[in-house]
């Protein structure tokens, strides 16, 4: 939506000073902040979600945490906008995470909401005809094997951001992925082998 924001500019201080007044409880430097990153973080929180709701929501949670956990920043672990990115799209994940979105009727909306935005790789296998196939399969995963497979082919994360957001061990994350993805493989060659 928006370039990058100017860091040496006089009438907008670099970001990471903002993050330093707002940890001192300075609301000015905090609104400086919002008006700074509130479009490029919307922008993350809108590609997760696909609903300009959630994502609105999700935001405002977002910028509250950001807010009460500016004295945690570390410029020497990330830059500003890294930090406030990962809590933005550590927020989207959770809103994804919820209950509703475990069960099959939840996850088809899901990728119907996903078509609106043009048809990438997943969209185009969604609308192909082995859609329902991998549907009925994803639905044989348990939760965690099927929540992992999610997000990380929906939604792109890592091995390492799956077991950050999961708060679970990378190898963990890594079977559940690889496991996943075996059964899924069964299942689908089952799918096809009895067409």
């Amino acid at each position: 939506m928006t370039g990058p924001i100017p860091q040496a500019n006089s009438i907008s201080p670099p970001l990471q000073d903002l993050l330093a007044r707002c940890a001192l409880g300075d609301q000015r430097a905090f609104a400086a902040l919002y008006r700074n990153t509130s479009a490029k973080l919307f922008s993350v929180s809108l590609r997760i979600l696909r609903r300009e709701d959630w994502a609105e929501e999700v935001l405002q949670e977002s910028f509250v945490n950001i807010w009460h956990h500016a004295a945690d920043y570390n410029i020497n672990k990330s830059a500003p906008m890294t930090w406030m990115t990962s809590i933005v799209r550590n927020r989207a994940l959770d809103w994804l995470r919820r209950p509703h979105f475990e069960t099959t009727d939840d996850f088809e909306t899901l990728i119907e909401m996903r078509e609106d935005d043009g048809a990438g790789p997943l969209e185009l296998l969604m609308r192909s005809s082995e859609a329902q196939a991998l549907a009925q399969c994803l639905e044989q995963l348990g939760g965690k094997q099927r929540q992992t497979i999610m997000l990380a082919f929906f939604h792109g994360l890592t091995h390492s951001e799956l077991a950050g957001h999961l708060r679970q061990p990378l190898g963990t994350v890594k079977t559940w992925v690889r496991r996943g993805l075996e059964r899924l493989k069964t299942c689908l060659s089952t799918e096809d082998g009895g067409v």
